[in-house]
């Protein structure tokens, strides 16, 4: 398409405006349709002070000044940080064999002396253990699991065969500032809800756009989502979950607009936005094309395509929400019941994600 016509399909397609109750209500929720679409949730018990935290490397290594660094931040929190030997492991890119990684989680949720579950980064290698974790023993030991980018890989597959409720949210290498613990103790910790949740004022990691409404309207469903490229890699396989009365939440960092473009076309053409309620994005960080490339002046923004891809769906949609690779990040429960208003700029969890 040429780049007038695409420019404007974007202002026709971002004018559009749903109905506020076109998917709050022309989709009923009720309890028993949903059990059709997903697993029986499971919720974990909530934290509290004095809690032991357990810290794993489902995927990437880390070295031993940031494990050291991530039990400050553990304590910080008011919690008892603890990990095996296995979290210093290294293979590769990998913390440890695939079977170690596998084992070292699995050991967690196994352990009765453990409350909770942070994971320390990302990276790469949460999928590929995905076949060798123990289901039916994660379900019958449900916890709190926290961590983002790649284990978003983990939250599909545990919820996918468990149903039980995980968190995305900050890993133990992340910067724990005033708004990312208020946010992390609201969901995990108190339980007052329904909870609002209102984005971050101050600055929000190079994002030019700031928070922006694609299309407006209201959407209530579970909250499925992560990393965009994580739940790309998961289409096809047994760890995907539907999308179906969801709000699909999801972010990404370090991908040029032509490849969020080629992202995004998969998930429409695999169809699995048909059904969904809503669409809540996060920052997508360092997302441009390149100064220096000889193509830049040629290429779409990161908005231009975001508007293209969406902005027909005629679901509500959002861009800038303040989740991803950055700072200021919400704790979102993954499987939880929330409703998303893309006109006033916030979302709310209906439902405690813990008990």
């Amino acid at each position: 398409m040429k780049r007038k016509a695409f420019l404007k399909t974007i202002g026709l397609t971002s004018a559009m405006a749903v109905n506020p109750v076109n998917k709050v209500f022309a989709n009923d929720l009720a309890d028993e349709f949903l059990s059709e679409v997903f697993p029986k949730t499971i919720k974990p018990k909530r934290l509290k002070s004095g809690d032991s935290i357990a810290l794993v490397a489902p995927g990437s290594y880390i070295s031993k000044e940031e494990l050291e660094d991530s039990i400050k931040k553990i304590e910080a929190l008011g919690f008892r940080g603890v990990y095996s030997d296995k979290i210093l492991l290294q293979n590769g890119y990998f913390s440890g064999t695939d079977s170690m990684r596998a084992e070292d989680l699995q050991e967690k949720f196994e352990d009765k002396s453990v409350n909770g579950i942070m994971c320390a980064r990302g990276g790469y290698g949460c999928a590929r253990i995905l076949p060798l974790l123990d289901y039916k023993s994660i379900q019958r030991n449900p916890k709190v699991l926290i961590g983002y980018s790649d284990v978003t890989a983990l939250m599909y597959g545990i919820f996918k065969k468990t149903g039980l409720i995980t968190f995305h949210g900050p890993v133990s290498t992340s910067t724990f500032n005033d708004f990312s613990v208020k946010n992390f103790n609201s969901v995990l910790i108190e339980n007052n809800y329904p909870i609002k949740f209102s984005n971050a004022t101050e600055d929000l990691d190079e994002n030019p756009y700031g928070v922006f409404s694609i299309v407006k309207g209201k959407a209530k469903g579970k909250l499925i989502g992560g990393n965009l490229s994580i739940m790309v890699s998961l289409i096809g396989t047994e760890y995907d979950v539907s999308y179906e009365n969801a709000i699909v939440f999801f972010e990404e960092v370090g991908e040029e607009p032509y490849r969020i473009d080629r992202m995004l076309t998969q998930l429409i053409q695999a169809k699995k936005f048909d059904k969904a309620s809503g669409i809540m994005m996060g920052i997508f960080r360092k997302c441009e094309s390149k100064t220096d490339d000889p193509s830049f002046s040629k290429s779409f923004t990161l908005m231009e395509v975001l508007k293209d891809r969406l902005g027909n769906l005629k679901i509500p949609v959002i861009y800038g929400m303040t989740f991803g690779h950055i700072k200021n990040k919400f704790t979102i429960p993954f499987g939880a019941l929330a409703t998303l208003d893309t006109e006033e700029q916030t979302f709310s969890l209906e439902e405690s994600p813990v008990i």
